[in-house]
């Protein structure tokens, strides 16, 4: 990386903000690796993202701050800290990890920096992809106590987002108001089921890809093409592409 920085006219000439998008997408082509099951392609991410701290590492160094043995480090010492019933004392150890002990020990943390929390909702990155950051919003406020006592309120709560979005018509910006409630009421209720939404989304957006990419073969071999069916022919074709793909 050293060399790079020195040589390379490209990476001399990144900064954190430039290297920040790589380092996001490398990060989603490893849950990709891990999603499709493909080890071997996960070895090659996980050395793409490492390289990517090593790239922010060395840029940090350049200025002064901190180098990658720093960050190597203070990892170690955080889960160190946070893991008391592992590296703790013997009766720490034998005690096991208390319900919220984490969340707890980061609390401790958080004050002994001198950083007061102001809301609950502090330290919830406004760079995380949306439906992640709903979700840990919702979950910091449920720490609080405001939440719903289980989840025949959140599903009410989707009913009746829904039901706005339907009075909102035709105006745009109520539509788009709207939309954006019922999808954090859904998120709500990912919670409350025990269901991660970033998951279960990337999963039915597999599941979509797969079933329409066989009903396009499936159409292909008639010598026709989606747009030449319609409405009623589409459904049985997507019906036929999902019981193919159930039974495989």
């Amino acid at each position: 990386m050293e060399a790079l920085r020195r040589d390379c006219p490209w990476d001399r000439e990144q900064t954190f903000a430039t290297i920040a998008p790589y380092t996001v997408e490398e990060a989603y082509e490893v849950a990709d690796a891990i999603a499709r099951e493909d080890l071997a392609e996960l070895r090659g991410e996980l050395g793409d993202l490492l390289f990517q701290v090593v790239f922010h590492a060395r840029m940090a160094e350049e200025g002064g701050h901190f180098g990658f043995g720093d960050v190597v480090a203070g990892i170690c010492d955080k889960m160190v800290r946070r893991h008391p019933h592992v590296f703790g004392s013997d009766a720490q150890r034998a005690a096991g990890a208390p319900a919220g002990s984490w969340e707890r020990i980061k609390a401790a943390e958080r004050r002994e920096a001198g950083q007061t929390a102001a809301s609950a909702l502090d330290g919830v990155a406004a760079a995380l992809p949306a439906l992640k950051r709903a979700a840990k919003l919702g979950k910091r406020a449920a720490r609080v106590g405001f939440d719903w006592p289980d989840v025949t309120g959140v599903v009410d709560k989707v009913h009746e987002e829904l039901g706005e979005l339907k009075d909102a018509g035709d105006d745009p910006a109520a539509r788009h108001h709207e939309l954006g409630d019922l999808l954090f009421a859904v998120v709500n209720l990912s919670r409350h089921v025990r269901v991660d939404p970033e998951q279960a989304l990337s999963d039915a957006n597999r599941r979509f890809e797969a079933r329409f990419r066989r009903l396009e073969r499936r159409l292909a071999e008639q010598g026709r093409a989606p747009a030449d069916c319609d409405l009623e022919e589409l459904e049985a074709a997507w019906q036929a592409a999902k019981a193919e793909l159930d039974e495989a």
